[in-house]
């Protein structure tokens, strides 16, 4: 268990240090992994940016993610589960809009109009604060791959072990501090889980 979210970034900091001499681009979920992404980018000596994806929550279930919806407006969606949540075409479709302008509006206000970091040809580290479904995990991979990176690794302090094995093949390297076999939600692997603020994203980005 992390005492949180700064010493989950700190240790898997630890893990990334061969990468510090590649100059990477850390690229964070908000919001927690903002605050991890702090500490993978402060030992990194590299910058840090976000990747806003948003899940697409089960109908009358918002918290269970049957999807997620990237930066561009792709769709990512869990071909099993969504069916069996009962939604269809037209719930994901009227989804999707909406989750997209959600990505757009908090895409500039993280920003505050500077423009994305050009990922071309660099190592990029993606993080979150853990991974419970994958599907903005899998929203942002995908996404991160059309910008054409040299490498793309995904490191993340904890996550379930199933959602992990099929993030595996996506990505040219994982680093997972922690798989536990019970698994329910990310936070019950840290003491400390405050929900964190734009507020808080934005004066991390600025730093």
């Amino acid at each position: 268990m992390f005492k949180d979210r700064i010493e989950a970034g700190k240790q898997l900091a630890k893990r990334l240090k061969k990468y510090k001499s590649k100059t990477p681009i850390v690229l964070a979920i908000p919001r927690g992994g903002v605050v991890v992404g702090k500490e993978l980018a402060k030992v990194l000596n590299c910058p840090l940016d976000v990747i806003v994806t948003k899940k697409i929550g089960a109908p009358g279930n918002p918290e269970l993610a049957i999807g997620a919806v990237g930066p561009d407006g792709t769709v990512v969606l869990n071909q099993e589960l969504a069916p069996r949540t009962g939604a269809d075409k037209k719930y994901i479709s009227e989804e999707k809009k909406v989750k997209s302008e959600e990505v757009k509006r908090r895409m500039r206000a993280f920003r505050k109009g500077k423009k994305p970091l050009n990922l071309t040809g660099k190592t990029v580290i993606l993080t979150d604060d853990g991974i419970a479904t994958g599907a903005t995990v899998e929203a942002a991979i995908r996404w991160i791959k059309t910008q054409k990176p040299k490498k793309l690794i995904l490191a993340v302090p904890v996550s379930a072990p199933d959602s992990l094995a099929k993030l595996i093949p996506l990505a040219d390297e994982v680093v997972c501090l922690n798989q536990p076999y019970f698994f329910a939600a990310v936070g019950q692997f840290y003491q400390k889980f405050p929900q964190t603020r734009d507020e808080e994203v934005i004066e991390i980005l600025k730093q």
